[in-house]
């Protein structure tokens, strides 16, 4: 299990219905999107980092490993900005207002990834798949979506398992081995990947499979006190970067 999976299952809110957590996760992404970059993505970032870390007691160092990766692409996004090709200083300059962009875009998109990792890391999907049949995704395209990610797990135990078995044949011992490791391993997932399939076809057949696969999901209610406190968070959140803006404006 991945250790954003562990969480979603380990953490303080993972009875509470998937609506909660997402009005709160994806309100904050909104939020951050839509608000001015200073101050409301930076009070965005915190609140999410807030509730993360506090209310639903994440780990510190699970959160950072999880937002490490978004946040590279979000600076590898922002850094083009910098610069522009072509001009009178030459084939590439510093761009006018450059550094102010980049520094808005960074911004924005790392306090919504935050809001992402906060819905993502106290949702788990066997959860939140299921559900979405009840708010209108067809059936078979949830079915789909679950079973790619119960199959993703198997697949990567396979190439743990893979890996472990040809280090210890010294498959890893010069570059030559090493690319032979990779053909070998990508070989064996692709064959072995067909073969759960298949086995799970026949399995699903067997049990009379007519097109729904049909899971128990936990009767949870939706919280009514905690849709108004985040109501309330978000709202407090944009009034107080309006009222930051105007306050910080020369």
């Amino acid at each position: 299990m991945l250790p954003i999976d562990a969480a979603a299952h380990s953490n303080r809110w993972r009875h509470r219905h998937p609506l909660d957590k997402a009005a709160l996760g994806l309100g904050l992404t909104v939020s951050a999107v839509s608000l001015p970059p200073w101050p409301g993505a930076v009070l965005v970032a915190v609140a999410a980092v807030t509730a993360a870390l506090g209310p639903a007691r994440v780990r510190p160092r699970q959160l950072w490993r999880a937002y490490r990766i978004p946040l590279g692409f979000c600076v590898t996004g922002a850094v083009p900005l910098l610069f522009q090709v072509g001009g009178p200083d030459g084939l590439v300059a510093l761009a006018p207002g450059g550094p102010q962009r980049a520094a808005e875009l960074l911004l924005r998109t790392s306090a919504a990834s935050l809001g992402v990792l906060l819905f993502a890391f106290t949702t788990p999907m066997s959860d939140l798949l299921p559900r979405l049949v009840r708010a209108g995704v067809p059936a078979p395209v949830v079915d789909v979506a679950l079973v790619t990610y119960r199959m993703s797990f198997l697949l990567l135990d396979t190439v743990a398992k893979v890996r472990q078995a040809q280090a210890a044949r010294l498959g890893n011992s010069d570059r030559a081995a090493v690319w032979r490791s990779v053909a070998a391993l990508g070989a064996t997932v692709f064959v072995r990947a067909f073969d759960r399939a298949a086995r799970l076809q026949g399995g699903l057949a067997g049990r009379g499979y007519d097109g729904t696969l049909r899971v128990l999901v936990p009767d949870v209610a939706v919280s009514r006190s905690f849709l108004a406190a985040t109501g309330a968070l978000l709202a407090g959140i944009a009034a107080l970067t309006l009222v930051l803006e105007r306050a910080l404006l020369p």
